[in-house]
């Protein structure tokens, strides 16, 4: 379990240092994901010991929203001069992020009904 939690944040690191030295605007961590994912699909699959770590992150993922939970209570009064803009930031991004959503799914739907006509034809 220890070489699965390690592997996991030497893929972060990886991901910093190539945000560092390429200076790119995509976050450390989210490259660090992007190299993990490489490893695992080269390798065909999810070691259990990989799993196991990864299901012990997401059960105690809510600890990791502590420190933001307390930000927000430090700056609550920024965040109700803000309010209208934080609102029409937080609706507008949802509505984009359901746009976006629906047409990727639209296109891959449409090339997996086109797979599908093809072997039934």
């Amino acid at each position: 379990m220890v070489f699965y939690l390690t592997l996991i944040f030497a893929c972060q690191l990886a991901g910093e240092l190539l945000k560092a030295a390429l200076e790119l605007p995509v976050p450390g961590p989210v490259i660090g994901m992007v190299i993990l994912f490489v490893g695992l699909v080269i390798k065909g699959g999810i070691p259990d010991g990989l799993a196991k770590v990864g299901d012990a992150f997401l059960g105690n993922l809510s600890l990791l929203f502590v420190p933001a939970g307390v930000g927000v209570m430090l700056h609550i009064a920024l965040i109700g001069e803000q309010a209208l803009a934080i609102t029409l930031a937080l609706v507008g991004s949802t509505l984009a992020t359901i746009a976006v959503t629906a047409l990727v799914m639209s296109i891959f739907g449409r090339g997996r009904q086109e797979n599908a006509e093809k072997t039934d034809g």
